[in-house]
This record gives structure tokens, sequence and C-alpha cells, in this order.
């Protein structure tokens, strides 16, 4: 399988022996060759390229990204906070987020600008920045997405202010006398071209309410492919007709606008596995299921028991000989019946066996497509089970640590004993 071909078989075993496992093993050569098609992206008036650290927030990956030119997107204030240890510049950051910081002042006067998600995030920032430059994030409503937790567009989404309230936004920024320099809106995961067409029409229309406005953010949410047969995002098809829309809103209404983009999942999905051990097999009968049990689970990835969501998978035998394949339900380590990691597609409460070359207990397991909300989003300490370590293999084929395993001395520290 494509997505799991960066990891030898032989590399594998060392990493289990070097780092133990469950590992997460990111490959440098595709981190590069993802920023530099996103850094390629069709634009008529000029690029910016975020990247959005919810995705994977490991400092080496932000610092690798920055070196290439990309820029941050951060999705809170903490997530600020560890871009500027990580050597990001301020001005290079742009915060869009569901709960402004109290702080959030203090961050623009920095350097750092900010994208305004709601009707009160504006009165709160016009109260404290009265004059101040702004961004505006609307939901245009419309919406995409595998399913509807990855959609933060329409109806049914939070995210943003909602297209119909538009006059209200201008009034706040009239009372406080904003000057908004940018429209943002994203519109969730598994968009197709027409669908980003469309969304660009949408906030055409809110920008020419906004005469000083010079840049237009459309977030992420390029489809990345999973598994065998699914297609990845064209970065260059999908761009080439939102180029045209910008050059034609330029020659109807004079106005050359700043394209940013800020993708997430593109950039670092399939540039990294997941990498276990089995270390249990068992089964319910004839008329049940054979189960293989690993050393990870949700608290690695819980993208399977939330969404449904389908990783590529393979079994490395430990002694190298060939074996039947054999149908499994493969589960997670941790004491919850939810922690599955072959759900029927789309559906966390369903179960779809996986045919896997025959398993035995000592054999690694590889689950790729794990770059992308996976580290970043686990159950993290889970019956107390530590973050596991994150390594990168690097362009000249070396291993290195780019996060140790979590101890339970560093589980236990923020505890603190009250007197029984």
């Amino acid at each position: 399988m494509e997505n799991l071909s960066f990891l030898s078989a032989d590399n594998a075993f060392r990493i289990r022996d070097q780092f133990t496992t469950p590992c997460y093993v990111y490959d440098e050569a595709t981190l590069r060759a993802n920023a530099a098609k996103v850094l390629a992206f069709p634009n008529a008036y000029g690029l910016s390229a975020r990247y959005a650290m919810k995705a994977c927030p490991n400092g080496n990956i932000l610092r690798l990204f920055a070196s290439l030119g990309l820029k941050i997107d951060a999705s809170s204030g903490y997530e600020v906070e560890r871009a500027i240890r990580m050597g990001v510049k301020p001005e290079n950051i742009s915060l869009s987020t569901q709960e402004l910081p109290t702080n959030f002042k203090e961050y623009v006067e920095q350097g750092i600008s900010v994208n305004i998600c709601s009707l009160s995030q504006l009165e709160r920032y016009g109260q404290e920045i009265p004059g101040g430059s702004v961004g505006l994030r609307f939901n245009p409503g419309l919406g995409s997405g595998g399913t509807q937790r990855t959609n933060v567009g329409g109806p049914a989404s939070s995210f943003g202010i909602w297209h119909e309230h538009t006059d209200v936004a201008k009034e706040l920024v009239a009372k406080y006398d904003l000057k908004v320099f940018r429209i943002h809106s994203h519109i969730g995961s598994g968009s197709d071209p027409e669908v980003w067409v469309r969304v660009i029409g949408l906030n055409f229309d809110i920008l020419r309410q906004f005469p000083s406005v010079t840049t237009i953010n459309l977030g992420g949410g390029y489809k990345v492919g999973r598994m065998p047969g699914e297609k990845t995002t064209d970065l260059q098809l999908i761009g080439t007709p939102m180029k045209k829309a910008f050059e034609d809103f330029a020659a109807d209404t004079g106005r050359k606008i700043h394209l940013e983009v800020e993708p997430g999942t593109y950039l670092v999905a399939n540039a990294c596995i997941l990498l276990s051990s089995v270390q249990d097999l068992t089964d319910t009968g004839e008329s049940g299921y054979a189960f293989i049990k690993l050393d990870t689970g949700m608290t690695d990835n819980t993208r399977p028991s939330m969404y449904g969501a389908q990783h590529p998978m393979k079994i490395i035998p430990k002694d190298n000989e060939e074996r039947p394949v054999k149908d499994y339900i493969v589960v997670g380590h941790c004491c919850e019946s939810g922690d599955i990691f072959t759900p029927a597609p789309g559906d966390p409460e369903g179960l779809q066996p996986r045919t896997l070359v025959e398993s035995k207990i000592g054999d690694l397991f590889v689950m790729g497509g794990a770059g992308a909300y996976c580290s970043s989003m686990a159950s993290k300490n889970y019956n107390s089970f530590p973050e596991s370590p994150e390594v990168m293999v690097r362009e000249n084929g070396d291993l290195v640590l780019m996060r140790k395993k979590q101890t339970l001395d560093q589980i236990l520290a923020n505890e603190t004993e009250i007197e029984l």
C-alpha cells in the first residue's frame, strides 16, 4: 500500500527495539513534498499558505514547515504560545478560535492576526482594540465533510458568523471603527472543486460589503485519500478555477484579493504511520469474529471510534514467513468496547472485518494515514496509558526521536495530594 511504503520492515523492527511501540513514525520526504504542493497552490494576486497546526502540533513539524515558507493557523491561545515557543514569528501566526483567549490583545500587539468567529467575539475585540484591524470568519451557509462531525459549514455548524448576520457584523465594525482586512471561511473536509467554486462566490458576496478587505482565507479541508482507491485532492486542479474566480472578481470590482489557504490533513496525514505490536489474539467462535489486540488504541488514534474512519493496515510478520490471509476485527488495548480500529466505513457503531496476513503475537502492525488528528486528538492517558513517542525518518534514512514516551510520573505530575 502506497500510504505505508515509506517504512521498511527493517526500520520498523529497529524502531520497536530503539523507541518501543506504539510509536508514531513520520517521513520527512513526504512532509517536504506536501509542503511544496501547497506552496504551489494556484493564485492570481499572491498566496499565504498556513499549516493548520491542530492536525499535528509537534514542534519539529512546526519548525520544518516554517523553514519551508508555511505560516501557521492556530485554533487556540495555547497553540499560539506553542508556535511562538517553536520560533514561529508572531506576524506569521493567525488565530481563529471558538474560545477567544482573555489575553488576545497581547497577541495582537505582538503581531498576531485574529479572525473573529462570532458576534460576541467581535464585540469584545472592538471594546479592547477600537480602531484595530481584524479578520472576520463567516459561515457561508454551505458545508462539506465525510461526516457531520467534520463539517464546519452550514446551518448545523457553530463555526463563524452566520452569513445572514452580516449586517449586524457591519454595525459592530462601524461602532468600534474597525478595519476588516480579511474574510475567512472554512467548510470542512471532503470537499470537491465545484463546492469550492460555490464557496468562493459566497465569500465574494460577503467581501463586496467590506471594501477594506484585501485577503480571503478559504481554510483547508482538501480531501486526502488514506485508503486504497481513495483519491487525494489535486491542488492544481482545484485551484485553477479558483484562480479564475479571483481574476473575474478583480475585473468586475478592480480589487485584487490575496488568497490564504490553511490545510492541515493534506500536509501530514499520509506522512505518518502508527507502528504497534500484536500483543494478543482471541476469537468468539465460528459464528463470531477473530480479533487482533494491539498495544495501541484510542489512546493514540480515536478517529475510527469517533468517525468510523478508515486507515490502511498491514502486518509485518516477526519471522518473515509466508502466511495465508484471514479476516480480523482489530481492537485497541483500552478497557472500552468502542476501542475498535476496523469499524464499518462512516459508522463507528458497526464492525467490518479487515483481510490481513494471518497474525501471531509479537508481529508488528502498521496503520497508515496517522499524521493528522491522531497524536493531537488521541484519548490521552485513558487507562493511564502514556503518550507514545514520535520518530521521524529523515531524508537520509536516519531515525530521530521527536517526542519521548511519556512516563507515569509525568502523567501524575499535576495531581495534588489532599488530606484524608
